[in-house]
C-alpha cells in the first residue's frame, strides 16, 4: 500500500511489474530494431502482414496497438519505401487489403532475427517447463480481461 493506506504497493503489484516488464521488452527491440532503421511497430505491422496478408488498416492497427491513424501513416511510409502494396481502390467496401513485398519480407527476416535475439535473452534464465507455465499464466490473464471486457 502507498504511505497513506489507499493505492497499490508497486513492490508486489502484478500488473505494475507486468507494465515494467513491457517498457523492458520494448527498449530491448527498439535497440536491436534501431540499426535496421525499424521501429517496434515498423516490425510488428511487417510481421502481422507476413502471418495474415491482406489485413485491413484497422486490424493491423489493433494488432500492433496503435491508432488507425497512426497505422494509416505508417503504410502510407511503407509503401513509398516499397515494403508492402495496397490496391488505388477496394476491392469490397472501404478495405485496402495490404501485403508485403519482397523487399518488405527480407526487411522482416532481418527485424525477426534482431527480435528473437531480445527474447532468448529475456528468458535465458528459464527453464522450458516455466516458460511453458509462463505462457499459459500470461495468456489467462489476456482472456480474463478481455472476457471481463466484452461483458461489460
Amino acid at each position: 500500500m502507498s504511505q497513506d493506506g489507499a493505492g497499490v504497493d508497486l513492490e508486489t503489484s502484478l500488473g505494475y511489474l507486468l507494465k515494467e516488464a513491457s517498457s523492458a521488452l520494448r527498449v530491448a527491440m527498439e535497440e536491436v530494431l534501431r540499426p535496421l532503421g525499424m521501429t517496434v511497430t515498423r516490425y510488428s505491422c511487417l510481421e502481422l502482414l507476413a502471418q495474415r496478408p491482406g489485413l485491413s488498416n484497422s486490424e493491423l492497427a489493433r494488432g500492433a496497438f496503435v491508432t488507425r491513424q497512426s497505422m494509416n501513416v505508417l503504410l502510407q511510409a511503407l509503401e513509398r519505401e516499397g515494403c508492402v502494396t495496397r490496391p488505388a481502390e477496394a476491392p469490397v467496401g472501404k478495405v485496402l487489403p495490404t501485403r508485403l513485398t519482397p523487399r518488405g519480407r527480407r526487411l522482416l527476416e532481418k527485424a525477426t532475427v534482431a527480435v528473437r535475439s531480445v527474447e532468448v535473452r529475456m528468458l535465458a534464465g528459464l527453464t522450458e517447463s516455466e516458460q511453458s507455465g509462463a505462457f499459459r499464466i500470461l495468456q489467462s490473464m489476456v482472456r480474463s480481461l478481455r472476457d471481463d471486457n466484452n461483458g461489460a
